[in-house]
């Protein structure tokens, strides 16, 4: 009987490596920017805090299951016990003081991590405009009037500035190594700033149920050197496809499969908007009616079509 315990030990580790082991692989917890680091920072904070009430939990639970059953004869029988002050101050204690901090860490990561708030640089952001398709992304560079499908590629330590919409049902936008995801909408326009700290390839994909073809919905996201995004450009614009209205109206059939990269050398001048439009005729002409006033300037400058 007296190994029990030795047994619950072992058990418990392993529970905890089973769960746990697997984080190194889990892309989330491999960061390759700031926005990332941070979120990162926020979820390992939390679990730990919240660890503190749950483990001593489970391990008193298994503990008093073990020492106070009724075959141990040493277990000290209290019939008449009825409150401990000690008790009483770390069962409202320890919550209270964990739920506090939690609190703090919320409140001052959400406003840190805004994603409608630029990252500070020392160059200017790359602009993309990301639409949400059926089963696939477009991204259109308005400043350098191309556009590719599932896939995109920008600079490394240079922000990326997204504008989202959606031509379908609402989607959810996310580049886990990079953070923060956000929700793509039809009729409606959000925000994301993002930035790379390291070149690389990362796994980009829709977060949110869409349709048959959700599971097919990702796409590559290339961090490379201003000199390779710059030949990349000029790849893009020899591609020799343009993406008009007849085009894309093509480009919105939905598909069953993953739909393969594609380039457009040529993008018709407003897309985004023109797409912004076919759900919200009025969108960006009557800014006071879209409560500008309570709009980060980004936002704010974008909704009056800058």
């Amino acid at each position: 009987m007296q190994k029990k315990p030795c047994f619950l030990s072992a058990g418990l580790l392993f529970l905890a490596v089973t769960l746990f082991g697997g984080c190194r692989t889990i892309v989330l917890f491999n960061p390759k920017g700031p926005i990332g680091e941070e979120q990162r920072f926020v979820i390992i904070a939390a679990a730990v805090l919240m660890a503190i009430v749950v483990i001593p939990v489970f391990i008193m639970a298994c503990w008093f299951s073990i020492k106070y059953r009724a075959s141990n004869p040493k277990a000290t029988y209290m019939p008449k016990w009825r409150e401990s002050e000690t008790i009483d101050l770390v069962m409202w204690g320890v919550p209270l003081a964990i739920v506090t901090v939690l609190a703090i860490l919320a409140w001052s990561r959400t406003y840190m991590l805004d994603p409608y708030k630029p990252i500070p640089a020392s160059s200017d952001p790359v602009r993309i405009e990301a639409v949400a398709l059926d089963f696939k992304w477009l991204f259109i560079y308005p400043d350098y009037n191309i556009a590719t499908v599932n896939e995109i590629v920008f600079p490394v330590q240079v922000p990326v500035s997204f504008r989202l919409t959606s031509d379908t049902v609402m989607t959810s936008f996310f580049i886990p190594q990079l953070g923060s995801q956000i929700y793509a909408m039809a009729g409606m326009q959000t925000r994301l700033h993002l930035l790379a700290d390291q070149s690389g390839t990362f796994a980009g994909q829709n977060q949110q149920l869409s349709g048959l073809g959700y599971a097919k919905m990702f796409f590559k996201a290339h961090a490379v050197s201003p000199d390779e995004f710059q030949s990349w450009v000029q790849k893009v614009r020899q591609s020799g496809e343009s993406l008009d209205l007849a085009r894309y109206d093509q480009l919105i059939q939905p598909n069953e499969d993953h739909y393969p990269v594609t380039y457009f050398s040529a993008v018709k001048p407003g897309l985004f908007l023109d797409i912004l439009r076919k759900y919200d005729p009025n969108w960006g002409k009557n800014p006071g009616a879209m409560n500008m006033s309570v709009l980060p300037p980004a936002a704010a400058g974008d909704a009056e079509g800058r």
